[in-house]
């Protein structure tokens, strides 16, 4: 079996500006494992010659394609970081190969804000794929989804490798630069917390203005618990009256203890500015960022139950952020402590969601076997 995997290029493009870059690396290491797969490639749907240069195709043995290059590589195409031509698939799929959409963003959000706030788009036909392939966060939109592609949904498993946070620690650390979790307990006293808010701003599922909420919550509460609060992702809003009332509110931002900023990659900045990271989403319960924290062993304050069942991190639930100010001053107070529980946690977490491991493997070997069921000969090692 010979599986392609749609991606996109661009012009100064960083496999720290989202996730899909590497939740495609993370794919292929689990595909390439199951034996009757032959090869894994990449379909390239965007401008640039290249991926990211963080992205070394040589290391996994990858190759890059246009799809005139690729009309006859594949025996199944998955499109997952990257729009393919629905006449280059519909074509595919007249030849007899099989094509999965696999969705990684949250699906009625992206099928919802897009109306509702003007943002340019495309709907593509419905009938381009033969499968759909989705994450465990998102099982409630099976129905829906099944509603909309008329084809069968499966779940697939969420995959995390710490190689791309494990490379760029090794980057910052040859310019004197340490991430990870430093004590913050210096004769006997309790140092505040210096925390950052990564969300992306660009959508409901994940804002900062919960994490915001709930830091100058702890601040009111415990003034000694948080040094600074920064805000990334929020240059784009910085004029926006909302956004600026909502600041303006808070007693950080009044005692000159809030910093806002742009996009950075989070190995970097929290190497720099930051101790700890509060996070907050809406039906989204994966994310690589809470991964890379929990890598750094920092304290992550966050209301996803999906760690809450690992033991990781520091958890609060729903828009709660009251609770979330008082996880804020439990990690505070007690992360050095709590450090090798949270590691174990992170450990356990960190085993689920490998690409190499078994169960993941074994639930691909399905997820394909089910695909090619009336195709038996590309079951075959």
């Amino acid at each position: 079996m010979r599986i392609g995997i749609s991606v996109i290029t661009h012009a100064n493009q960083n496999i720290w500006e989202n996730g899909m870059g590497q939740n495609v690396i993370f794919l292929v290491q689990s595909l390439k494992a199951i034996p009757f797969v032959k090869s894994v490639d990449l379909i390239n749907v965007g401008g640039q010659p290249r991926m990211a240069e963080q992205i070394d195709l040589n290391l996994f043995d990858l190759r890059l394609m246009s799809e005139q290059e690729a009309i006859d590589a594949f025996d199944v195409i998955i499109e997952l970081a990257g729009a393919l031509s629905p006449q280059w698939l519909a074509l595919q799929r007249a030849r007899g190969k099989k094509v999965v959409f696999y969705c990684v963003g949250q699906p009625y959000v992206g099928l919802s804000e897009y109306n509702v706030f003007e943002k340019p788009t495309s709907f593509p036909p419905v009938d381009r794929c033969d499968e759909v392939w989705l994450l465990p966060k998102d099982k409630a939109y099976i129905p829906m989804l099944r509603t909309m592609y008329r084809c069968p949904i499966y779940i697939t498993p969420y995959l995390w490798d710490p190689m791309f946070v494990s490379r760029r620690k090794q980057e910052i650390s040859e310019q004197g630069l340490n991430y990870g979790w430093h004590s913050n307990v210096h004769d006997g006293a309790k140092t505040p917390l210096s925390v950052a808010i990564f969300e992306p701003n660009i959508s409901v599922v994940k804002t900062s203005s919960i994490p915001m909420l709930a830091c100058d919550e702890a601040y009111r509460h415990e003034p000694q618990s948080i040094e600074m609060m920064h805000v990334l992702n929020t240059l784009h809003m910085k004029d926006h009256l909302t956004m600026l009332h909502l600041a303006n509110s808070l007693n950080l931002v009044k005692d000159h203890k809030a910093c806002f900023y742009g996009r950075h990659d989070i190995v970097g900045f929290m190497a720099q500015h930051a101790n700890a990271v509060i996070s907050h989403q809406w039906c989204n319960d994966h994310n690589n960022l809470y991964m890379d924290v929990l890598y750094g062993d920092y304290p992550l304050i966050h209301n996803t139950p999906w760690l809450k069942e690992f033991g990781a991190g520091y958890y609060y639930p729903d828009f709660d952020a009251l609770e979330g100010g008082r996880q804020i001053i439990q990690a505070w107070l007690h992360h050095e402590e709590n450090l090798s529980s949270q590691r174990q946690a992170s450990q356990a977490l960190f085993k689920a969601t490998d690409p190499l491991s078994d169960a993941n493997i074994k639930a691909h070997v399905q997820l394909l076997s089910n695909l090619c069921a009336d195709r038996p000969e590309l079951l075959r090692g």
